[in-house]
Formats: C-alpha cells, sequence, structure tokens
C-alpha cells in the first residue's frame, strides 16, 4: 500500500438515501457518513487519490433521476477541484464508465471502497474490483443499506442485509476493514515517505 498506487472510491453517497431514510426506510451504521467523511479527510491530507462515483437512474420514478433531488451528492461528502466523479446507470462502478482506464493510468492497484449501499453498488463494485485484479478493501462501517424484504415476503434487518455482504466478500473479493484500519494504515504509509 503507498499513497499514489492507493485510491479511495466513494459511491453514491446521494441524497436519495436521506430522502428514502426520511420516507421511513430503516438503514444500519447511522455514522456512515461521518467515516466517509474522516476518510476523505484522511485521503486527501495525504494527497492520496479520491475519486467518486453518483447513480443516474434512467428509472422513470428512481430518486436517483438526475434531474430530481436525490441525484445531489450530499454536502459534507462533495468533490473538490481535481477529485474525478464517474457517473454510473447500473450497480457496478466499472460497467459503462472509464474507472478502470482511469485507475490503470493513474497506476492505482489498491482500492479503499465506501458507500451505499453495501449490498447493492457497493458489493458489486467490490466484487469487480476484486475480480479486476485490484487490492480491494471495504470499510464497513462507512458504508450502509436498509431492511430488505426477500422473494419469501421476510424482511430482513439491514443490520443482517449489511453482514451479510460483508461476508459474502471477505476473503475472496475484499479485505473488511474499519475506518481506524485505513487511517492508521495510511498513516504508517505517511510516516514512512
Amino acid at each position: 500500500m503507498t499513497l499514489q498506487t492507493t485510491a479511495l472510491l466513494v459511491i453514491d453517497v446521494q441524497e436519495a438515501f436521506n430522502e428514502i431514510e426520511q420516507a421511513g426506510a430503516r438503514r444500519n451504521n447511522p455514522d456512515a457518513v461521518q467515516h466517509i467523511v474522516r476518510l476523505l479527510g484522511t485521503f486527501r491530507e495525504a494527497c492520496a487519490p479520491v475519486y467518486h462515483v453518483r447513480h443516474a437512474s434512467a428509472e422513470p420514478d428512481s430518486r436517483f433521476r438526475p434531474e430530481r433531488t436525490g441525484f445531489a451528492v450530499m454536502p459534507q461528502v462533495r468533490e473538490r477541484p481535481g477529485e474525478p466523479v464517474i457517473v454510473k446507470t447500473v450497480n457496478s462502478s466499472f460497467i459503462g464508465t472509464d474507472l478502470e482506464a482511469r485507475l490503470r493510468a493513474a497506476g492505482v492497484g489498491t482500492l479503499v471502497i465506501c458507500g451505499a449501499t453495501t449490498n447493492h453498488c457497493v458489493e458489486t463494485t467490490a466484487r469487480m474490483a476484486g475480480n479486476l485484479g485490484f487490492e480491494t478493501l471495504l470499510v464497513a462501517d462507512a458504508t450502509w443499506t436498509f431492511d430488505r424484504t426477500g422473494p419469501d415476503g421476510l424482511t430482513y434487518p439491514a443490520s443482517q442485509v449489511h453482514a451479510m455482504s460483508l461476508a459474502n466478500l471477505s476473503g475472496e473479493f475484499a479485505e473488511i476493514v474499519q475506518t481506524d484500519d485505513v487511517v492508521e494504515r495510511l498513516g504508517r504509509v505517511t510516516v514512512s515517505l
């Protein structure tokens, strides 16, 4: 892990998720956005690369349509000048975008992934990152999801859905870490320069 080859990927931290929660959906990890803010601060201070991803839905009623208020990024995680914004239309940040090409051109070999939601765009992106050969770290306390009703009609709590996604990814596709782990690792790299 080096500063030049490690990038933070912030996935879909958009107002639509606040709107979904305000409409009554139950989520886990209420402090996830605060952890993402901390990760952003750490990467920016270390001058390590940061990439932002936004979801632009083509579904007619989606809160993530570009012309709707939900498409906007949450203000506390807004990109800064020079930080690329990748716009996607499907779950994976790699499909239909130039993300992989950008990362390869920049020499990035390690991706630190955070954002929303754990079991959709975060998990799909992490799976592809691992398959594409990137060393992938998924920050468990800097991602979240919502309760989910299965085809059996049972509703599974967000904490359980989140935990299952992490279990699916662990080892084969990604290393599951916490914000503190990433901050500590980046700090050790910074000191060693």
